[in-house]
């Protein structure tokens, strides 16, 4: 059977990197280790808004300019219109600290600025071990918070919303965490790691105690590894939590990635029909991305997804599917080892998802095992589905994963839905529709 009428249709869930006009670095090798500073270490300070002293620099870039490796730059409370970049082994270490209780009263705000400075709030390059905490960055072209060409980073206690692209992202970085953050509302994923270098010695990325909601995608994954996913809430977003293989960044499939411990619901979020932001049109053309999905492995290779509480994504709770459309599509589109374990679908029964688990047969040594509430598989007899461990050859189903396929490329994806009541969380609405005066209710107040 020829696969060319596929390509079209499977292309909107490649989740590819955005064309877009953005001040990124290029990527570079971020194994170099930078030796930690020494010390004396300083703190210098950005006068507060409106006021002038002796001591203190008018902008957050004038102070980081002139800080030196493993120094300290305080931010007062205030709307900051700047793009900062932190940049070079001079800056390693350096800590740029705004409110870390309150976030959102120290923003960086890109409405006004024009060219480069308004592609990103924080941009990170070529400067490991790099401490951003307590800051909101809003209303850039590009991204929120980026690194990229680092060695270690920490990402924490940060919010990110209304970005033209990604709200917090790493890209070719080794290590690293985010913690504490918030994305919502931004036009690709809340949450982005890619183009992680193979490494002999693995060195874990952390994402923990996130918040994502009101995004395209809560998290894309394209082409990462080492990364952990854990104890966070992923609601509301047109999808939840996508590792992915593409041939648009270096070093496919994602590998050895862990999904564990999350709240993933509810994503529902139909923004082809209505949302706060300028949809652009996906890189894919002008097939929409998939939604109604909770967790997705498009492609990769032992990757683990266990012990999270996935409930009311009306198309698919967690699903796994080969990507084929690469150039060594044999190679790095092939399911491998992949577990889907101990995860708990449809909230005891009183929220359920469309379907709990899909998986289109594809590759060797993947297996399903020990979840709980399942009530609905893809295929319905569950014959691509077997028990850890497992280390034979899987059995493809092409008819179901082309079934599959077609759920998103639908020219109306709410047909392939199967909607269920949604059980009560708290004051949040569940998010299909936007609507304006709803808006405060989608995320946590």
């Amino acid at each position: 059977m020829s696969r060319t009428p596929l390509i079209a249709p499977l292309l909107t869930l490649a989740l590819a990197a955005p064309a877009m006009a953005a001040d990124y670095p290029a990527p570079s090798d971020p194994g170099t280790i930078q030796a930690k500073p020494k010390g004396p270490f300083h703190t210098l300070k950005v006068c507060s808004k409106g006021k002038k002293s002796k001591g203190c620099f008018k902008t957050i870039q004038n102070a980081i300019n002139a800080a030196k490796p493993g120094d300290t730059v305080k931010v007062p409370h205030g709307t900051w219109k700047e793009g900062v970049k932190i940049q070079g082994a001079k800056k390693r270490f350096l800590k740029l600290i705004g409110d870390v209780q309150h976030p959102e009263s120290v923003v960086l705000e890109g409405k006004s600025l024009k060219g480069a400075a308004k592609s990103n709030g924080v941009l990170i390059n070529k400067a490991n071990e790099v401490t951003v905490r307590g800051f909101k960055a809003e209303h850039y072209n590009g991204n929120g918070f980026f690194v990229t060409n680092a060695n270690g980073y920490h990402l924490n206690d940060n919010v990110a919303m209304y970005v033209g692209v990604y709200g917090l992202y790493a890209f070719n970085t080794i290590g690293g965490e985010m913690r504490r953050d918030t994305a919502a509302w931004n036009n690709d994923s809340g949450y982005y790691v890619g183009q992680t270098p193979v490494q002999t010695k693995p060195v874990r990325t952390i994402l923990s105690d996130l918040v994502s909601y009101g995004n395209v995608l809560g998290y894309s994954g394209t082409n990462s590894r080492y990364v952990t996913i854990t104890k966070s809430k992923w609601f509301n977003n047109g999808t939840g939590i996508v590792p992915n293989a593409l041939d648009s960044e270096k070093f496919p499939p994602p590998e050895d990635n862990v999904i564990t411990d999350n709240d993933v619901f509810w994503n529902n979020f139909d923004y082809y029909k209505g949302a706060p932001f300028k949809l652009r049109p996906p890189a894919t053309g002008d097939v929409p991305y998939p939604t109604g999905v909770g967790i997705l492995l498009f492609g990769g290779r032992r990757n683990v997804v266990s012990n999270n509480r996935i409930w009311g994504n009306f198309s698919v709770g967690a699903g796994m599917l080969e990507q084929f459309l690469l150039k060594n599509a044999d190679r790095d589109g092939t399911l491998v080892g992949n577990q889907f374990v101990n995860n708990d679908f449809g909230l005891n029964g009183t929220d359920l998802n469309g379907r709990d688990i899909f998986y289109d047969g594809n590759g060797s040594g993947n297996c399903v095992s020990g979840n709980t509430g399942v009530s609905t598989t893809f295929p319905e007899d569950g014959h691509t589905l077997v028990p850890c461990p497992f280390s034979g050859a899987n059995r493809f189903d092409e008819q179901s994963r082309n079934t599959a396929v077609g759920f998103a490329a639908a020219p109306d994806q709410e047909t392939a839905w199967i909607r269920h009541d949604h059980a009560p969380q708290g004051n949040l609405k569940p998010l299909e529709r936007y609507s304006a005066a709803d808006k405060a209710s989608y995320g946590p107040s």
